[in-house]
């Protein structure tokens, strides 16, 4: 059983990705993170997850995330990953980025395509983007 985290889970990724997870018989969604929510009910955001989890939104943290996860999900607006992946690798925690924040692996295309530079550029040779299965570092 993979304990599992995921943070920004209030919109449509999150949603998707908790509706997966919840049912998954080899995952234990253990954490949901929102700044906006945490405290509320799950379900009270995502009305077609009630009757599956008693899951409350909770403040995002890095120790939190330590203590309880196996794999983390960042489900967040664009940009808003790139400055936390970095964090949660520092960890040993397994991340699996759903933004665009580790997408592509030429630095200057963040100002071309999204108008940012990234923060990280240097974890960009290291990331996979795609199929993880295909990707995996053995």
């Amino acid at each position: 059983m993979f304990r599992i985290g995921i943070v920004g889970g209030t919109g449509y990724v999150g949603s998707e990705i908790l509706r997966l997870l919840l049912l998954h018989p080899q995952a234990e969604v253990t954490m949901v993170t929102s700044r906006q929510t945490a405290g509320e009910y799950v379900f009270n955001v995502h009305p077609n997850l009630r009757g599956i989890t008693e899951l409350k939104f909770v403040p995002l943290s890095i120790a939190e995330i330590q203590n309880n996860c196996d794999l983390v999900f960042t489900a967040t607006p664009h940009g808003g990953s790139m400055n936390l992946v970095p964090r949660l690798l520092e960890t040993g925690i397994k991340v699996i980025d759903m933004s665009a924040d580790f997408r592509l692996k030429e630095p200057g295309a963040y100002d071309k395509w999204y108008g940012w530079t990234h923060t990280n550029p240097e974890l960009l040779k290291e990331v996979a983007y795609g199929l993880p299965e295909l990707h995996v570092k053995r």
